[in-house]
């Protein structure tokens, strides 16, 4: 029970805070979503959320209010953080580049996430204790999330992925490009511990139309797919710690994303 929320309609409280960041350079917006609920009688789990600027478009609101009406999830504290200007560098592999050299910022960025938001959070809502610590994003966003995840998991118990960006990839495909150079499936298999996490990912089968390999499937499939057997590999099973979700005509925006966010906060914060 969560305090009898599916017989009342559930008000979601949004506030922005700015947080002026030294490590990034810049004023980071982020945008904070919580139940309007005075006394909570359960304890409150986090939900850390890259690219905050598509909320509106995602109607993360309104998927949350409907499953707190219909008992669905336990109380959620969301910190949506929003992207900046640099965001091609600031979201990727920490201490990884792309063959682009995109992402140069993303160790900087998860020295943000960790020194700068998390004790801004504590200080904003005096809660130094989370039931459930989750970190979620989109695209690019979503491998950032899983990064910083992958590396932190003394922070965080889980993450989603949304049409992650797991074709992130050290070399061209014309300079003799192998499956061996996908940065983050390398760092999985590369890694000599097992992180305590679990994982949520999803694709839509209109992600994209390229297919690298002519195997008639597009490569987002094929890359999370992929990087869930090197997850498997090092231990992980499923569905026990691994839930992948293939959005049937599913595409490469947060309509998409929105609509499978349900599945995603009942998988992190169900009952």
């Amino acid at each position: 029970m969560y305090l009898g929320w599916a017989e009342t309609e559930m008000t979601i409280i949004e506030k922005n805070i700015n947080i002026t960041s030294k490590l990034l350079q810049r004023e980071v917006t982020c945008t904070l979503l919580m139940p309007d609920e005075s006394d909570l009688a359960e304890p409150l789990s986090l939900l850390l959320l890259n690219d905050a600027q598509e909320l509106e478009n995602l109607q993360l609101k309104q998927t949350l209010e409907q499953l707190y009406s219909t008992n669905r999830i336990q109380p959620i504290l969301i910190v949506a953080i929003h992207a900046g200007d640099d965001r091609l560098q600031e979201y990727g592999v920490a201490g990884q580049p792309d063959f682009k050299k995109r992402g140069a910022k993303a160790d900087v960025y998860t020295q943000f996430i960790k020194t700068e938001l998390l004790p801004q959070i504590t200080a904003q809502t005096g809660i130094e204790h989370f039931e459930t610590t989750a970190y979620a994003g989109f695209s690019l966003g979503g491998l950032s999330a899983f990064d910083i995840a992958w590396n932190n998991s003394d922070v965080f118990n889980k993450v989603g992925v949304f049409s992650g960006s797991f074709w992130w990839r050290s070399k061209d495909l014309v300079k003799g490009y192998t499956d061996n150079d996908r940065i983050m499936h390398s760092v999985i298999k590369n890694t000599k511990d097992k992180p305590n996490l679990k994982f949520w990912l999803q694709t839509g089968t209109k992600d994209e139309t390229t297919d690298r390999n002519k195997n008639g499937i597009i490569d987002a499939i094929d890359d999370t797919i992929d990087l869930i057997k090197e997850l498997e590999n090092k231990g992980y099973t499923r569905p026990a710690d691994i839930q992948y979700l293939e959005v049937v005509g599913g595409t490469h925006d947060p309509a998409t994303w929105g609509r499978a966010m349900g599945k995603f906060l009942v998988w992190a914060f169900g009952g």
